[in-house]
């Protein structure tokens, strides 16, 4: 009986698919202890846009959120995400800043990485790759899923040759962002792919975009992927992954083992649950299936950022005419796979097209970049007429030679005045906004506590006896009578 291995992603793309990335360090340590025992093969922490998230919106410094789960789970490989060379945003980064990007990763307690092109241009992932194998680091590499004329079984099967050949990772996965995988085209691609990976492990990482990803992840352990990504119940489903619970009972249904402990993760859906309700979260729910999903490909989060900008000029009734033009654009793009950064690039030229009237009338730096190559190789030509159209713009002009500066980390440090910090803090300079460094700063040390309101006896106990101004503590309650000695 064959045993199916899973990778945690609550803690990662749980709340980015449902709670906009805002779940706190509070939220995730009081259970990690449990998490850690579970039995999982991975449990994702970090990706990129998480960084910004603790910084811009919480208020909390992200290299200390890693030391603390690490701390809390030294049992159980944590995992980080990283976007090729655009890394925390959609600007290219020097390769010097991925490389310490990476061994800070390392160094604070990562373990294991998952490192992506959606342009499947592996050029783009040699450096960060050789770093993190230097650095003792698991790599696992994601062929990221796409419906276009493109991306057939042979498209997947060449990258997937190139990859090894280049870039030799430990792991191979499946990453289907968006949700597009059908039972079907299961059927041809685990195989395709599993035909070249030789005795790599091959993963499978799909989203409930459309309701199929169950059923996706099922079919492919049949056809001999090994690992699977799951999420708590209350934060699976929806446009996360499927839940861990139900995926057990079904593999274990299926006649397959499992090494995950039902019973701890039952308690760690409990405590998401709570948090859900405390702090007026959404639970994930199963979708309607939604065919125009495969028309436009564009990831859930990204449909709210659409909506939020057709509203801010009136025009909030055109969202159907702009994912109509998505299309278009991503056609005449050569079919980029619509997850970050691509998404939002493909995203906002569309949403310029329609607003102005006139199709490529302007576009943003980010778009001509692409279109210029500058992220990578695209993976069809771009139509030459909308390349001429978009060279003729200001952006278009102005990238039309750009060469990427290559600068090194202690050139970084001279231009940002900042010679006497850590590493940690120079990478947050580098990459973010200054004032939210210097308000997370301003905040203190992460708030590790949270108040459990359904256990305020417990809550209380735990308070007190972390003070160290007494040595005894009595709690009476009707019925009941506790006495604590330090």
């Amino acid at each position: 009986m064959k045993t199916i291995q899973f990778v945690e992603t609550t803690l990662r793309d749980g709340h980015q698919s449902l709670w906009a990335t805002r779940m706190k360090t509070a939220h995730m340590l009081p259970i990690a202890p449990l998490l850690d025992q579970a039995g999982f093969k991975s449990i994702e922490l970090m990706g990129t846009v998480h960084f910004d998230a603790c910084l811009r919106y919480l208020r909390e410094d992200p290299w200390e959120r890693i030391r603390l789960l690490h701390k809390a789970m030294p049992n159980t490989p944590l995992s980080a995400l990283i976007r090729s060379k655009s890394l925390t945003s959609f600007n290219i980064v020097p390769d010097s800043i991925i490389e310490l990007w990476v061994q800070r990763c390392a160094a604070n307690g990562i373990r294991r990485l998952m490192i992506f092109d959606a342009l499947h241009d592996w050029n783009n992932l040699s450096k960060s790759v050789a770093t993190a194998k230097a650095a003792g680091i698991e790599v696992a590499v994601p062929l990221v899923y796409s419906l276009s004329p493109v991306h057939t079984d042979e498209f997947y099967r060449q990258k997937t040759v190139e990859m090894i050949e280049l870039l030799d990772p430990d792991i191979v996965m499946i990453k289907d962002s968006i949700g597009l995988l059908t039972p079907e085209r299961i059927k041809t691609l685990v195989p395709t792919i599993k035909n070249e990976i030789g005795d790599r492990s091959l993963e499978m990482h799909s989203h409930c975009t459309t309701g199929l990803a169950t059923l996706c992840c099922l079919d492919s352990v049949k056809l001999g992927v090994d690992t699977i990504y799951t999420c708590a119940s209350p934060l699976a489903n929806g446009p996360s992954h499927p839940s861990t619970e139900n995926m057990i009972m079904n593999l274990k249904r299926l006649g397959y083992k499992t090494e995950i402990d039902l019973e701890a993760v039952k308690q760690v859906s409990e405590h998401f649950r709570y948090i859900c309700k405390r702090e007026n979260r959404p639970l994930g729910v199963p979708v309607e299936y939604d065919a125009f999903q495969y028309v436009h490909q564009i990831p859930g989060g990204m449909i709210s950022n659409l909506e939020f900008m057709l509203s801010q000029r009136g025009m909030a009734h055109r969202l159907e005419e702009v994912l109509n033009e998505i299309s278009v654009i991503r056609e005449e793009w050569g079919y980029p796979v619509m997850i970050t950064p691509f998404s939002q690039i493909v995203g906002t030229q569309a949403v310029l097209n329609v607003l102005t009237g006139e199709r490529y009338k302007t576009t943003t730096e980010e778009g001509a970049r692409y279109v210029l190559g500058h992220y990578g190789q695209t993976p069809a030509p771009v139509d030459e007429n909308v390349l001429d159209k978009i060279t003729q713009t200001t952006e278009g002009r102005k990238f039309l030679n750009w060469v990427q500066p290559q600068p090194s980390i202690a050139e970084l440090r001279k231009e940002f005045g900042h010679t006497g910090i850590s590493d940690d803090e120079l990478l947050l300079r580098i990459l973010f906004p200054a004032e939210h460094i210097e308000a997370t700063l301003t905040a203190g040390p992460i708030n590790t506590k949270y108040p459990r309101g359904d256990k305020p006896v417990m809550t209380l106990i735990q308070e007190l006896t972390a003070r160290n101004d007494f040595s005894y503590i009595e709690v009476q309650k009707k019925g009941f009578s506790l006495s604590v000695r330090k």
